[in-house]
């Protein structure tokens, strides 16, 4: 077991291969000179702006919408906070490009809200709203889609603290608003950073979204340099660009934090305090503004979408389903099974934990950067048309994005069994994969399903990657979605939309019912 090990994780690590491929071969040099000469002269800059202020902007908004969220439901009870402490986590159902669609249609000149302001204030235009389709409208898009990553983690850190912190800050003369700011917000920073993290790969990893509002990021360039210009080292100096992006925000918390240690001597508990009379109001207003724009406006809006089509089903539709099933179903086996074997192998070789970390790696990676490395590997090798004739890069693009996130849940279920079992059942003359079958395995059936479904979850959202290495005439649900709101045809696109969003949220309320029971 152990000799497949580590030959098997480098199989996955290949794609950062297939981004150094055109560099290390002859022949490229000078056109990838000539390439990024131009891409500096004309569009590099813009492209590094609006990154820039893209991520600046949803990191701000994700901050005040998380860490608020997180502060009320976790610090305060007030009226309606049973409900809202699960289901501030609904919006997660939601991908962000069916976020960005959806508010656009609310939001733009024939929309409700604009046409109900113009009937409400007897006014042709209103010359004072702003337009949804631009930078700020994905900022604020991106932030009400994203945020719930932000409370999810920073809400468990400021249940375990915040109680005792408050009171020790209390004792040194400052208000709850002063222990806040001064004890309880700077010992929760790393988990709030690592749902920032979090938020902000997502949206350097979009490109349904940023299309749709027509901001010019990385990774819409690289959709432009690849499928526009057919340029593939344009694509893969892109991608390594957004790619640096993604390790400067780790590279940037990291060095401001490496001196700073955060530990606790003690377990807290939260501070309880109810709220009453305006303060009350307050706490739900601004939680229920929160779920009103994160869900239940843009849930509203696909229902809208839907009743305005009617019955009619795209004849297309079925197609959509069965490829999307067919690929989550599959990934989502191939993923599980991975997970046991790597999980499995690090428990049986402790020197083999590096693998599990290396191949974690491959979440970090944008969907459209994954890409641009497989087809450039691809390429290098002449192996390009398996894309045309079959799933099988498809399906290794999604093991490399998303092995980690089952692989986690698995190596936490095999963290809750003790190492006396597999000592027991050695003593009872059974092997290892006999331990792993009779033993383990029944154990973890809670894990390796919850493992099974966020990746099969994973899958059908995923659009990048699917839109670059996609078999011709293979469009799943994400791909029919885009393809359809890229055309205007929004009410065409609410059922497959609708349909990815009620799949998101098998997860999300199985995620909901932990922390309501917790």
């Amino acid at each position: 077991m152990n000799r497949i090990v580590v030959p098997l994780a480098l199989l996955l690590f290949l794609p950062l291969f297939g981004l150094a491929a055109p560099f290390l071969f002859s022949g490229s040099d000078q056109l990838a000179t000539g390439t990024l000469s131009h891409l500096w002269n004309f569009v590099l800059g813009g492209y590094i702006a609006s990154t820039l202020v893209l991520i600046l902007g949803v990191g701000v908004g994700v901050f005040i919408l998380g860490v608020g969220n997180a502060w009320i439901i976790a610090s305060y009870d007030f009226p309606g906070k049973k409900i809202f402490e699960w289901a501030l986590i609904l919006p997660l159902a939601v991908p962000t490009y069916v976020m960005a669609y959806l508010f656009v249609d609310l939001l733009q000149f024939s929309g409700p809200i604009q046409s109900t302001l113009r009937a409400l204030l007897g006014m042709d235009s209103l010359w004072f709203f702003p337009d949804p389709r631009s930078l700020s409208g994905a900022i604020w898009s991106f932030s009400f889609c994203l945020f719930p990553y932000v409370y999810l983690i920073t809400r468990t850190a400021f249940l375990e603290r915040s109680g005792r912190l408050i009171e020790v800050s209390e004792t040194l003369g400052y208000s709850p608003l002063q222990g806040f700011m001064k004890l309880v917000l700077p010992m929760a920073r790393p988990a709030i950073f690592a749902g920032m993290a979090l938020a902000l790969m997502e949206v350097l990893a979009d490109f349904g979204a940023v299309s749709y509002f027509g901001v010019q990021t990385f990774a819409t360039g690289i959709f432009k340099a690849w499928l526009s210009f057919g340029d593939r080292v344009a694509a893969v100096q892109l991608a390594l660009g957004l790619l640096s992006f993604v390790l400067l925000i780790f590279f940037i918390e990291q060095s401001s934090r490496s001196k700073l240690r955060y530990a606790s001597s003690a377990r807290g508990r939260p501070l309880a305090k109810t709220l009453l009379g305006k303060n009350a109001f307050f706490a739900f207003a601004f939680c229920g503004a929160t779920l009103l724009c994160g869900f239940l406006l843009p849930a509203f809006a696909l229902l809208q979408l839907l009743f305005k089509q009617g019955l009619t089903i795209d004849i297309r539709y079925l197609d959509w389903l069965s490829n999307s099933l067919s690929v989550s179903i599959l990934t989502a086996l191939i993923s599980v099974a991975l997970a046991i074997f790597f999980a499995y192998s690090v428990r049986m070789n402790a020197r083999l934990a590096w693998v599990n970390r290396l191949l974690g790696f491959g979440y970090a990676l944008p969907g459209a950067v994954l890409a641009i490395g497989i087809l450039s590997f691809l390429e290098i090798f002449q192996l390009a048309w398996w894309m045309s004739a079959s799933m099988l890069v498809l399906i290794y693009a999604y093991l490399v994005r998303f092995l980690s996130s089952s692989l986690q849940s698995v190596e936490a279920g095999l963290a809750r069994i003790t190492p006396s079992m597999d000592a027991s059942a050695a003593l009872l003359g059974l092997s290892k994969a006999q331990i792993l079958k009779r033993v383990h395995v029944p154990l973890l059936k809670r894990s390796l399903l919850t493992a099974g479904l966020f990746v099969f979850v994973d899958v059908m959202k995923e659009l990048p990657a699917t839109l670059l290495l996609r078999p011709f005439n293979f469009d799943t649900l994400a791909v029919a979605t885009y393809q359809l709101a890229a055309d205007e045809r929004l009410a065409e696109l609410a059922l497959p939309s609708l349909t990815i969003v009620l799949v998101g949220l098998f997860p999300v309320l199985l995620l909901s019912r932990v922390i309501s029971k917790s």
